[in-house]
């Protein structure tokens, strides 16, 4: 029975990675009891049934996992909870943990610190999609389409025409938008 129980962690897992990834995904996070029942500066631990300090759970051993509830806070509008879990996020330089980074702090109104997490995660990875949308859509917040028009035209040159990144920051710059559409 345990070793059912790893591998459906594990799979709960590989999951999660691909939901906090938001690449494709245009659904919002699934809440858990993380963001159902948790109060701020707490997240759901599963192995305890029960919501912990987030400088006590064990998320720092999965960062999938980390890097999902990371997602799933800051999509609630706990930025706060998101900076301090991403804090203890064993590998500062994954591409992914900049981009929350990033997201948060943009998210928070720290629009200067939010930019140089956007260039950290596209330093790492040029690829990285999610971080191209979230800068388009920092560059809109900050009135300048035509940097935003750059980061679109960079998504679709690396193969991210009709994925999620390429539609909502597309989205949002018809719309004019300097909101939304970010998760």
């Amino acid at each position: 029975m345990r070793g059912f129980y790893v591998g459906a962690v594990m799979l709960l897992g590989v999951a999660n990675m691909a939901a906090a990834v938001g690449m494709d995904d245009d659904a919002p996070p699934t809440p858990t009891q993380t963001t159902t029942i948790c109060p701020d500066g707490q997240v759901w631990d599963i192995d305890a049934a029960e919501c912990v300090p987030i400088d006590e759970t064990g998320l720092v051993t999965d960062p999938a996992s980390l890097i999902g509830v990371a997602r799933e806070l800051a999509y609630a509008g706990r930025h706060s909870d998101a900076l301090a879990l991403l804090a203890r996020a064993p590998d500062q330089d994954d591409t992914m943990v900049q981009t929350y980074l990033g997201y948060s702090l943009r998210s928070m109104g720290d629009m200067a610190r939010g930019l140089d997490h956007y260039g950290r995660a596209l330093a790492l990875d040029p690829d990285n999609l999610l971080a191209r949308s979230y800068l388009g859509m920092a560059h809109l917040t900050r009135g300048k389409p035509e940097e935003a028009a750059v980061q679109l035209a960079e998504i679709r040159a690396r193969g991210g025409a009709g994925r999620w990144p390429e539609r909502a920051l597309a989205a949002a710059i018809a719309q004019g938008a300097t909101t939304g559409y970010d998760y």
